[in-house]
Formats: C-alpha cells, sequence, structure tokens
C-alpha cells in the first residue's frame, strides 16, 4: 500500500518559501515591466527576505540549539534546512546585484540615479556638504571602541559604517570605531529630481569630522539582523499589555542572525565586528551593491517618476453601491460579494462611520489584526464609543510586525469608552468579521462583514481580497456567538452555519475534500490559499487526485504539496499568481457541495487550522458564488502572471504562443471593472447589474 507520509511527496516548508521569494525577483527581472515596478519588486524581495530571517531562519536555529532533529513532514533537519538555505541564498545574492544593476544603468536613461559621493561634481559635494551638517551630523552617532568603550548593542536592522582610524599624532595606534546611522534619516539623499547619494557616501567623507585626531584608513558599511519572533508566556501574563510591550523592546535585542557586509569590507573588517556579533560565518552575506533593498521604496515612490510604474487603478463602486442609498437598506434587500481592489473598500469603511453615526445603531462589534496608521476605521469606532454606542473590539496584539501600532490602537480605543479584547489565550485571532445592531421598528436587526483581508483601506488598494457582507440572520445570529466566544468563556467554540478554527474548519474542509473524493473523476476541488503546509489537507488531496478528482491549486506563497507524482498526484495542478496586485484570498470551490463555495481567512497551515481563531463562510447567494467561481477560472486560466510548480519543487512561469490569447487576471478585471463603470453612465441599473453578474472572462 502507497505510504503518503514518504517524506519524498512533501516539499520543505522554508524551501519552498525562497521558491516564492524567487518568483519575486522574476517579477523584477521581467523586462516587460516598467522600470520602477521592476524596482519595487526588488524592495518587496527585500524585505520579504528580512522577515524570513528574523523569524523562520531565526526559528530553524533555536530548534537546532534545542536538538531537535526532525520538524516537517519532508523529514528535513534544522540544520539541513539551515544549510540549504545558506547556499541557495548566497548563490541568488549574485543574480540579485546583476538585476539591481541592470535596472539602475537603464533607470538613468529615464533621469533617476544613485551616484556615491565622488560621482557629483564640485557643486553638489558642496550642496553635500550643508546637507551632512545641517541634517547628519547633530543626529550621527559616532562611537569608539576600546578599553573604555564597549561594543555597543545594534539593534534588529541595525545600519551603520565600521571605520579603522590612525592617531594623527601617534601613527602606531590604529583604532576601530562605529558609526550609526539612525533610521529616522533616509537611505538616499536626493540631491535633486531623481538623482539619489546613498547616506553611507556622504558619512564616509566626514569620518574625521566624526572621530577629530583620527585619519580614516578604510571603512565598510554594515547592517544586522536579529531574531523578531516574540515568545510570551501567557500563563504568566497578568497584564498582557506591559508583557507585550516588553516582548517588543526584546525584539530589538534578540539572538543575531546575519550579519550584511557593503562592497568595501575585507577580512579585517569582516574580522573585527564579527568578534563582537558572532555570527555564523555562512549568515554573513557581503554585497557588491548598497546594503537594505527594502530601502528602495524611497526611490520607486518618487512621484516625479510614477510614468515609470504600472498605470495606477482606481478601485471602483459598482452597482449596487454606485449611488447614494444608505448601506443598511442595501443589506436589506441582497447580499453583496465586493473583490478588492477592483472594487472599492470604501463600501466596508462607509458601514462602520455609518454605523458610528446612526442614531439607530446600538452596537458594533469588530476584530482587528492589522488596520494600519491613521484607520479611518479605528477613528470611526472611537466616535461611536463616544457617542454612547456599545463598541466591542478584539485587537490583535500578537500580529506580528504590527503589534506596537495595535497597542496604541488598543490604548486608545479604551480611553474613548470601547470595551476591547486583546486576544484568546493560547490562540491568534486571525478573523475577520464586524457585526452592527440596529434598532428598526422596535426590533433588533443586525448587519455583517466578513473578509479575507484586514480592515486596512491602504492594503485593500494592492491586496486581492473579498468582501462578504450581508443582514441575513443565519449569519448575523451565528456572528454574535462568536464575539460572544471572544468576550465569554466556551469550550465548544462551534457554530451553526459559520465554522470557526480551530475545532470546525479543519475537519469540514477534510470533509469536503473526501466528499469530492468520493465522486471520483466527477470530482473537481478549485482551492485558492497564500500558503499550504498541512500533512493532513495535503495527504486527503492526494487521496482524491489517487480517485481521479480533477484539483487545481492557486497556492501565491509556500506549497508543501508535490503535484505530477505519478499514482499519487498526477492531477492536481499547482499555480502561483504574481503581479501588479498581491494575491491574497482564501476561496474554495467543491463541485459536488451543496453550497460549493466558500470564503475564508485561514490558510491551510498548521498554525491558521489548530493555533488561531478563523472563520470559514458558505456563501449561499448564488450571484455570488458565481462571482467567485469566475474569479477562479480566470485565474486557472492565467497565462501571464502564473507560475506552475513542478514535481522537484522548482516553478516555471506559464508561457503562452502568438495564437495562444494572453489572460493576465489583475489586466482583465481591471478592463471589466472599468467596462461596469462606463455602463453605469449609459444604461438602466437592471442592465448594469445583469452586465455586473456575467462572467469575468468576457472582458
Amino acid at each position: 500500500m502507497l505510504n503518503l507520509k514518504n517524506p519524498n511527496l512533501y516539499n520543505n516548508r522554508e524551501l519552498s518559501w525562497l521558491q516564492f521569494n524567487t518568483r519575486v525577483l522574476k517579477q523584477a527581472q521581467d523586462t516587460s515591466l516598467p522600470l520602477l515596478e521592476r524596482l519595487k519588486f526588488l524592495a518587496i524581495y527585500g524585505t520579504n527576505l528580512d522577515e524570513f530571517y528574523m523569524i523562520r531562519v531565526a526559528g530553524l536555529k533555536k530548534l537546532f540549539t534545542a536538538g531537535i532533529i526532525v520538524s516537517g513532514a519532508d523529514k528535513l533537519t534544522p540544520l539541513q534546512q539551515l544549510r540549504e538555505i545558506r547556499e541557495y541564498l548566497h548563490q541568488e545574492q549574485q543574480v540579485v546585484e546583476h538585476c539591481l544593476a541592470e535596472i539602475l544603468s537603464k533607470l538613468e536613461n529615464e533621469g533617476i540615479s544613485i551616484k556615491s559621493y565622488d560621482e557629483v561634481d564640485q557643486r553638489e559635494k558642496v550642496q553635500l556638504k550643508r546637507f551632512f551638517y545641517e541634517n547628519i551630523y547633530p543626529v550621527i552617532i559616532p562611537i569608539a571602541i576600546d578599553a573604555t568603550h564597549p561594543f555597543p548593542h545594534l539593534n534588529n536592522l541595525s545600519f551603520g559604517l565600521i571605520v579603522k582610524l590612525k592617531d594623527t599624532e601617534d601613527e602606531a595606534i590604529d583604532r576601530f570605531g562605529i558609526i550609526r546611522v539612525p533610521r529616522v534619516l533616509d537611505r538616499f539623499i536626493e540631491l535633486h529630481s531623481g538623482v539619489y547619494v546613498p547616506i553611507e557616501s556622504l558619512v564616509a567623507k566626514h569620518v574625521e569630522d566624526l572621530f577629530p585626531g583620527y585619519k580614516l584608513q578604510k571603512y565598510a558599511s554594515f547592517r544586522v539582523t536579529r531574531n523578531a519572533d516574540i515568545a510570551i508566556e501567557e500563563e504568566e501574563a497578568d497584564d498582557f499589555l506591559e508583557i507585550l510591550e516588553e516582548g517588543l523592546k526584546l525584539r530589538r535585542k534578540g539572538e543575531m542572525v546575519r550579519l550584511e557586509m557593503g562592497s568595501n569590507s575585507d577580512e579585517e573588517i569582516v574580522n573585527f565586528i564579527n568578534r563582537h556579533t558572532n555570527v555564523y560565518k555562512d549568515d554573513i552575506y557581503k554585497f557588491h551593491t548598497f546594503l537594505n533593498l527594502s530601502s528602495l521604496w524611497q526611490i520607486v515612490s518618487n512621484k516625479d517618476f510614477a510614468h515609470l510604474l504600472l498605470p495606477p487603478f482606481k478601485p471602483k463602486n459598482l452597482p449596487p453601491l454606485d449611488h447614494n442609498e444608505n448601506i443598511f437598506s442595501t443589506l436589506e434587500k441582497q447580499d453583496i460579494l465586493l473583490y478588492h481592489p477592483y472594487e472599492s473598500f470604501e463600501p466596508v469603511v462607509n458601514l462602520i462611520q455609518s454605523a458610528a453615526k446612526d442614531p439607530d445603531v446600538v452596537s458594533i462589534k469588530m476584530t482587528l489584526y492589522r488596520s494600519g496608521t491613521n484607520s479611518p476605521i479605528v477613528q470611526a469606532l472611537m466616535s461611536a464609543s463616544e457617542s454612547g454606542k456599545q463598541v466591542t473590539v478584539m485587537v490583535e496584539l500578537k500580529a506580528r510586525f504590527d503589534e506596537e501600532n495595535n497597542l496604541i490602537w488598543a490604548k486608545a480605543l479604551e480611553k474613548a469608552g470601547a470595551h476591547v479584547i486583546y486576544g484568546i489565550k493560547g490562540f491568534k485571532v486571525h478573523a475577520k468579521a464586524a457585526l452592527i445592531t440596529r434598532r428598526k421598528h422596535g426590533k433588533l436587526k443586525q448587519y455583517a462583514h466578513i473578509g479575507t483581508g484586514n480592515y486596512n483601506p491602504s492594503t485593500a488598494k494592492i491586496y486581492t481580497d473579498i468582501s462578504y457582507l450581508t443582514s441575513k440572520d443565519v449569519v448575523t445570529n451565528d456572528l454574535t456567538r462568536f464575539f460572544h466566544f471572544l468576550t465569554g468563556f466556551s469550550k465548544k467554540g462551534k457554530l451553526n452555519e459559520l465554522y470557526m478554527a480551530p475545532a470546525q474548519i479543519k475537519p469540514k474542509l477534510l470533509s469536503l475534500i473526501q466528499n469530492e473524493t468520493r465522486k471520483g473523476a466527477d470530482g473537481q476541488i478549485i482551492a485558492k490559499v497564500n500558503s499550504l503546509v498541512d500533512d493532513d489537507i495535503i495527504r486527503a488531496l492526494y487521496k482524491a487526485s489517487m480517485a481521479g478528482v480533477k484539483v487545481d491549486l492557486i497556492v501565491r506563497g509556500i506549497c508543501c504539496l508535490k503535484p505530477g507524482v505519478e499514482g499519487v498526484s498526477e492531477n492536481i495542478r499547482v499555480i502561483s499568481i504574481l503581479g501588479k496586485y498581491l494575491e491574497h484570498p482564501r476561496v474554495f470551490y467543491f463541485k459536488n457541495d451543496a453550497t460549493k463555495v466558500y470564503i475564508s481567512s485561514a490558510d491551510w497551515m498548521p498554525r491558521n487550522l489548530m493555533r488561531r481563531i478563523e472563520l470559514l463562510t458558505a456563501i449561499k447567494d448564488e450571484a455570488a458564488k458565481d462571482r467567485i467561481l469566475q474569479i477562479l477560472k480566470l485565474q486557472c486560466s492565467d497565462n501571464e502572471l502564473a507560475h506552475e510548480l513542478q514535481e522537484d519543487g522548482s516553478y516555471i512561469k506559464i508561457s503562452n504562443d502568438a495564437n495562444t490569447p494572453k489572460i493576465n487576471n489583475h489586466k482583465m478585471l481591471e478592463d471589466f471593472v472599468n467596462k461596469i463603470t462606463k455602463a453605469t453612465k449609459k444604461e438602466s441599473a437592471s442592465s448594469v447589474q445583469q452586465l455586473a453578474s456575467r462572467l469575468f472572462v468576457e472582458s
């Protein structure tokens, strides 16, 4: 009998993630894209890699130190994974540097250049000198290192220069020092529109002003990465806010896991800094370009060169939300499905703002995971609370890298009088839901929003996500139970119409997959997730494939399932879509299920299915179901943005010949939404509604 637990049937999670980031890098290499669009993908690549080292590599190092041998279905040990990660990244670094050099070379023809201090003319050097003394000198931190000046603590992602100095009065004396460059300073100094000078290039020219009496011998830029995963012992947390605030301070001081060195670094300088930082030699990366790729956002966001990005798309309000009808009246007539960013997130913001102002609204309940800065939704919740409405907000303080922002919002909401919940012990609350209770004709009526993405209007313009708005009692009654579970105590944690992790979602998904498996060749599954890691789900999909079920998986990032394995997964196809927008929804279609279509906040990962509070929602509105299925089928047909996963874990970009119609689902959906918007000005409301419900692929 075939052993579906065979490690050869599984891709390693970390190596699969590296393949994902390589696909991001390939977008930067795509010469069909505008130049700043390509530079943007390099910035994303760098940001992703920072987080990967701070969390995943740091985690593997802890497992290795703890003596853990096996950590996944693929059975690779932490040490084996660390070795493969380092080899992979050291090889890819050359590709990154070549790609950046090529983009920067072409950008020079467009008026954008990055020049060192030595490359600018005399007039510009005078300008830079003035800039240094007015803007850098007062805040920069020169640090001598000797017997009386110990090596300083370097916070996570600290950036600066290591300098070797010679005493001008006694040339036999050499000294080392560090110049820390605070994050309040821009990574690049913009001399004039489009001309940038890396800050370390300017600082290096003024080292002798920072260390009077010493002559600069040599210098190198450096950047450090530390373990940034916050471990919180919730059993010991009497005051969760206080514990988390302490955790944020410790994040800056976690174990050092990576050291990046600039092109000027030689063996003496590397050895000097590493005597104090003690980074493993293979976690030291020497770059032949400037450090910190994520800083390229500064150049990408230069509005003077917006024409070097893909054309911006303004999200639209489609029928029935293109009129000024009261949002509550609209939801009483019909359910609404929104596909962001093609359709605007504003109706969701408007729902909360309208609830805050409406005198008939008695309560608002919401979950907040990543709400962003200057959030209009949080402002509306504070306003609602101050006006006397009952406001209950579940603010997930453990949302990684958003903890500090969420702490600020939690305190502000409490100050405004809202009831704030900080989380469920042992779980992250990752569900995205809002529930509004309103008086109507002497009775209470409820309205709900359930989403696959966060309540963040900024990311809603660049992430694809689904919003489902309804006033159906079966949904709102279940959301009432859901919020009661969050605020109170419950050992069951089960809902009737919705499904909640950790108790319900995984069993439901396995049941849905098994139902298709029983149908054999008549079965069909289409699933769209960010990551697929869970062993039980993968084995269930293998069994479905072996029974003849056609399985299409759209997995943006990590995929531990191997498609195309003879006798196991020949009926499974896996694609990853990368393009203008970040694919973020979790959406599922099961052909033989009575409901057929589901949306969720949960990825198919153990942490989502077993260690988080998540929601899975059956979509029963026929128009909404049809729309979701159209989107899934369109994405499965994409031959411009899609990469297909191979049996060996690599990805190949799907190509099309001259006779095959080009399908770029991002572009087609933009065009379709624009088409409907134009139609609203010419045609009747009913005909526009009919157009809006037609197949997306007709565009």
